[in-house]
């Protein structure tokens, strides 16, 4: 049986064995979670969010989760069954393709089209991903040389609203330059990426959840919060620091550019060495809540863990540190505290996921993606055992 352990100097540090045999266990688990609510995904064509939010339909920004989800299966077990599943599930998505009512096209249309293109070449999952990323340019401003993630909002003062999510769908863009040779998508990612880069983050390489830019000069305006603490000159909302080492860690691995690999190392560094990380690694909701705030979110740690596993393939400089800090999470995930069992916690595979914590929203609960993100990492942690 493939088992690997990681070692950890500090004091408090233990040995973290994950074998594939329990992998396989978690994907059966999930594989039931996820079969006792596919009469109700195809019945109503709605997708599971969240305990709180219920089902939820193509439109929400999570909807491509759940297709995800079962395509990440298929990866794992290689089942005819799971291929079918995720198969009918994707197709419900169809139409959003052409949705440009916000950024999140990347989030509904690559992690179900693009991962079934990933595993199966379909042809036809080509096509829809090269429409999907042609709306997601409906949102592209060349002067501001960003994605816009939201409407403007004059209750927010809000002209051009752009947060760390959206580095989440430049995949999304540099997939179409691949699968279409048009460069278009692959410019304008790589614009969006560096922008980001420059006003998003503070000197010690963390960030608001939003920067908000002059619609018509492009300029950074100011830092902004709709997630993580509301004092924008120092919120780090643990989410959004593993969406944007992941995303920084992606726009490396599609352009070889070492400015983008020396941020996601510096976003990382942030994240791993910060004072208020749990011993688990299974960060609070933000790393700079109030000592009496606790409540954790096991998203921020499934995302976070799989970006570690890329980027520790791409950096020579700390690349076992990342290999072994993912393993740790991907342990503590995979036990009893955060790890529900079959028809349990509302059919989502992890517990104690926070989707927005000031605004009393989707606490400590299920979450579609903090499934989606630690099946993936569970994937890219397989395959290297």
């Amino acid at each position: 049986m493939a088992c690997i352990t990681a070692n950890h100097s500090n004091p408090s540090s233990r040995n973290y064995t994950i074998n594939k045999s329990s992998i396989e266990t978690i994907f059966k688990k999930a594989s039931i979670h996820y079969g006792n609510v596919l009469d109700s995904v195809i019945q109503y064509k709605k997708f599971p969010r969240s305990s709180e939010r219920g089902f939820k339909p193509a439109e929400d920004w999570t909807s491509g989760f759940y297709p995800g989800c079962l395509w990440q299966i298929y990866d794992q077990t290689k089942s005819k069954e799971a291929l079918n599943k995720a198969k009918e599930v994707t197709g419900f998505l169809y139409d959003q393709r052409k949705n440009t009512r916000d950024h999140d096209i990347g989030f509904r249309m690559y992690c179900s089209y693009g991962q079934g293109f990933n595993l199966t070449g379909n042809k036809d999952y080509k096509t829809v991903l090269i429409e999907s990323a042609k709306s997601a340019l409906a949102r592209f401003n060349p002067k501001v040389g960003a994605i816009m993630s939201w409407e403007p909002n004059p209750q927010r003062d809000w002209q051009y609203p752009v947060i760390v999510d959206n580095m989440m769908n430049l995949e999304l863009l540099f997939a179409a330059t691949k699968l279409s040779g048009d460069s278009t998508y692959y410019h304008a990612a790589v614009s969006h990426a560096t922008k980001t880069m420059v006003n998003h983050y503070r000197k010690d390489f963390s960030c608001p959840h939003v920067v908000d830019y002059n619609s018509k000069t492009g300029k950074f305006r100011k830092m902004d919060w709709n997630n993580g603490e509301n004092n924008v000159e120092y919120s780090a909302w643990s989410r959004g620091q593993s969406w944007g080492l992941y995303g920084f860690t992606v726009a490396y691995r599609e352009t070889g550019d070492k400015r983008f690999l020396i941020h996601a190392e510096n976003i990382a560094r942030f994240i791993l060495d910060h004072p208020n990380m749990p011993d688990d690694s299974v960060p609070y909701w933000d790393y700079r809540a109030p000592r009496e705030q606790t409540m954790r979110d096991a998203s921020a740690a499934a995302i976070l863990a799989s970006a570690l596993l890329e980027l520790s393939e791409l950096s020579n400089k700390a690349g076992h540190k990342y290999f072994t800090a993912a393993e740790k999470i991907l342990y503590n995930l995979m036990q009893p505290k955060y790890l529900a069992d079959p028809e349990t916690n509302n059919n989502f595979l992890l517990k104690h996921a926070t989707g927005n914590y000031l605004r009393n929203s989707e606490l400590d609960a299920g979450l579609i993606y903090a499934d989606y993100y630690f099946l993936e990492a569970l994937n890219r942690y397989s395959k290297k055992i």
